[in-house]
């Protein structure tokens, strides 16, 4: 990795000399005048590099802040791309109240934000459990149970994501509803934003732990002093956001026309491809995070990621519709769209029930990537071989049929882990008291 190289410095050089090319391309506007592949070769390379900025980033921050908020600012700027792209869509559909332009915009949005939050767990979640357990079987990994028997080897996580998944559990309760509503309106966003407000409020006053002792450039700038310690911090945070922000776009553009061009639907290619390339930061860094035997870290940076888009992402969307209106309004939305937001918040709800014993086994990352990836080509196949009602009616039942699925194991989950949802819930309301002034409420860390 390059966090192995000689001197720290030297890998901060190779990941710089990897953003170098797309900044010239970026500065003097020449995007233009590349191919689609060189587009997306140039602004993929650079989001690596900005990738492993980002979680040098989180790391170092570690020393001055607690690990959930470090790891909470790393997850914005992973997926501010995903932000930028849903916001682009809300806009034009605000512009153009009332317009078939202006529908298809706001279920564009829609489907762009589901695909990003179901990419997230299905993918994201499940994918970084079953390489966490596979990099055991060359290295050590103190987090990683490995059991006799067909897949029972499981990822034990920090009892210090309780507030994470006790958030993330109240945001997927309310997106249950926001269908019954129409549109996602402001109510929705002083809801989901407020919800995410508490939370951050909760985090940042936490203790900074004992952090893990580092190697390479993460502990070569935490050995600066304060101030120059800080300074590093924000430089890396900006200059990779900054990266990530522009490249991730025309790299998500690029993979979308090369799609195309092997004809797969442009709806299909808004509300799975896109939001794959956005969702690409956050993985990469996780997969670091990972190597480096920090599965905690990694899988805090998963849940924080899910539970921003599940909040920011989706009030976003109802203010810049409104901005782009001139008025007040709830971005609208057709059947279609409000199964794709039932299908999400249940497969969140599978998948907090999973990790409601802090841990999560190569059977159940198993089940949450097949139950996706069956989904998705199940549906693919549908838009491929019918006509469009025909495969637009066809597509719903499919996914109530997924979203009954989903309620139906996690409500088997939770009333069988009933006992360790409890905890997580005393546990946070604990913090919750303890962020407030005066409190000084002791709680029970990780076992």
């Amino acid at each position: 990795m390059l966090s192995r190289l000689r001197h720290p410095l030297s890998a901060v050089g190779v990941t710089t000399a990897l953003t170098l090319p797309w900044v010239f391309v970026w500065a003097t506007g020449s995007t233009h005048s590349l191919s689609d592949f060189q587009t997306v070769a140039i602004s993929g390379v650079a989001v690596l590099g900005a990738s492993f900025m980002l979680a040098w980033a989180a790391e170092t921050a570690e020393k001055d802040v607690p690990r959930a908020f470090a790891l909470a600012v790393l997850a914005v700027l992973a997926v501010a791309p995903e932000y930028a792209v849903d916001a682009l869509y809300a806009w034009t559909a605000g512009a153009n109240v009332g317009t078939e332009r202006g529908m298809e915009a706001a279920n564009l949005a829609v489907a762009n934000m589901t695909g990003a939050n179901r990419i997230l767990i299905g993918l994201g979640w499940s994918g970084i459990a079953l390489f966490t357990v596979y990099r055991t079987l060359s290295s050590e990994d103190p987090a990683v149970v490995r059991e006799s028997g067909f897949l029972k080897s499981k990822v034990q996580l920090d009892r210090d994501l309780a507030t994470e998944i006790a958030f993330l559990l109240a945001a997927t309760a309310y997106a249950f509803f926001v269908p019954l509503g129409g549109g996602i309106g402001m109510t929705d966003t002083i809801v989901l934003v407020g919800m995410y407000a508490v939370y951050i409020g909760i985090i940042i006053r936490g203790e900074v732990d004992e952090h893990d002792e580092q190697v390479g450039v993460p502990a070569y700038f935490q050995s600066f002093s304060k101030g120059p310690r800080i300074a590093s911090v924000l430089l890396l945070f900006g200059y990779s956001g900054g990266m990530i922000y522009t490249a991730v776009h025309p790299f998500a553009h690029g993979l979308e026309s090369l799609g195309l061009a092997l004809g797969i639907p442009p709806f299909f290619m808004i509300q799975w491809i896109a939001p794959l390339a956005s969702e690409s930061p956050e993985l990469i860094v996780v997969a670091y995070l990972v190597n480096k035997a920090r599965s905690t870290a990694g899988f805090n940076a998963l849940i924080s990621s899910k539970l921003n888009q599940w909040t920011l992402l989706i009030g976003t969307l109802a203010v810049v519709y409104s901005i782009a209106a001139g008025s007040v309004g709830a971005l609208p939305f057709d059947e279609k769209q409000s199964a794709e937001i039932w299908i999400t918040a249940a497969q969140s709800f599978f998948a907090i029930g999973v990790l409601a014993n802090f841990e999560i086994s190569v059977r159940e990352a198993v089940v949450l990537l097949v139950l996706f990836a069956s989904q998705v080509a199940i549906e693919f196949g549908v838009i491929q071989t019918m006509g469009e009602a025909q495969a637009n009616d066809l597509s719903i039942l499919i996914l109530y049929a997924y979203t009954a699925i989903y309620v139906v194991i996690g409500t088997v989950l939770f009333v069988s882990r009933r006992d360790e949802l409890r905890r997580i819930l005393d546990r946070t309301a604990a913090n919750a008291r303890n962020a407030m002034p005066g409190g000084s409420e002791s709680v029970e860390h990780a076992d």
